[in-house]
């Protein structure tokens, strides 16, 4: 059975994009790593991604100003050429519209530092402390419109201890992303998640 096509959007170092292509030269792994796209033209990821051997491509927001369609029918241009079958979406800051998100629906996965539904946007590590949560964790779902909201793929939860900083949280939910993202991709290329709701 050929290998999921996958493309991954970053804003950043990419850190989960890292996971992933780790993840993806694996023999027995059913997706391959065929394009990076970033929003950002300096991220670091887009090095990391060519040092590896695989594909990149840029396309900065800032020329489409408030055009946020423009900007994604760019992208999606950007994309077309590679036979993409999966979207993973890895620190990806910006949000997508309704017509991307339905282009790729059901093929387009995010990871999010939090166990959804708590915690859904910004900030989720200072937030979970603030809130005395006991537990917290990062979610692996599909991309839906509304704001991390979409079915589940997987979760991870990692304890929140009693001298937590945002930074000590936030590293141990990293790294807790970092094992998830591949299971999670593995799922969906194999058509083991695909049928979730």
């Amino acid at each position: 059975m050929p290998k999921k096509r996958v493309a991954i959007l970053i804003s950043g170092r990419g850190s989960n994009m890292v996971a992933l292509i780790d993840a993806a030269k694996g023999i027995d792994f059913p997706a391959e790593i065929a394009l990076v796209v970033s929003n950002e033209p300096a991220a670091q990821g887009l090095e990391r991604a060519r040092a590896a051997g695989i594909a990149t491509a840029v396309v900065d927001h800032r020329p489409y100003g408030t055009d946020r369609a423009g900007f994604e029918r760019a992208l999606q241009t950007a994309i077309a050429p590679h036979g993409i079958d999966l979207i993973c979406l890895a620190g990806f800051m910006r949000l997508l519209t309704p017509w991307f998100i339905g282009q790729w629906e059901r093929r387009l996965l995010n990871i999010h530092p939090a166990l959804l539904p708590a915690f859904k946007g910004l900030d989720t590590h200072a937030r979970a402390i603030a809130a005395g949560a006991k537990q917290h964790g990062a979610t692996v779902h599909f991309v839906v419109p509304e704001m991390d909201s979409g079915p589940i793929i997987v979760q991870e939860a990692v304890p929140v201890l009693p001298d937590d900083t945002e930074a000590t949280l936030g590293a141990r939910v990293l790294a807790a992303e970092h094992r998830i993202y591949p299971q999670a991709l593995r799922m969906v290329a194999e058509g083991r998640a695909a049928e979730s709701r």
